[in-house]
């Protein structure tokens, strides 16, 4: 009736046999799982970092570019103040200069030249 007891040891190893296969397959379930959730994680958080990189980093461009427009700007200023003073210091050169910073810093009159001081009686 009953199978012998040999049978019976055979039976119960292959059920703890199966029972251990199947914990271990749901042991390994679980760390593949967890391996998952932590993949993702740290490939979230650098996608995050990135992203937010990215967006420091235009604005720093941004305020790059207006910086260098501005100097730009004060570039083009300054050398066209130089070259205004390039010509005057051309201009302070020449006689015609000369002649007018005498008549009015000095009072002096070419020899041809006739000066009429209005009356005083007036």
């Amino acid at each position: 009736m009953y199978p012998p007891k040999r049978a019976a040891i055979e039976i119960t190893g292959e059920r703890m046999s199966e029972m251990g296969k199947s914990r271990r397959k749901r042991k390994d379930k679980w760390g593949n799982r967890m391996a998952l959730i932590g993949i993702t994680f740290v490939v979230f958080s650098l996608a995050v970092t990135v992203t937010i990189k990215g967006v420091t980093l235009k604005e720093k461009g941004t305020e790059y570019q207006l910086r260098l427009e501005n100097l730009q700007a004060q570039l083009d200023k300054e050398e066209e103040r130089a070259k205004d003073l390039e010509e005057y210091r051309v201009y302070v050169q020449t006689k015609q200069y000369i002649e007018e910073v005498a008549k009015q810093k000095l009072g002096l009159v070419n020899p041809d030249e006739i000066l009429l001081k209005p009356s005083q009686g007036q």
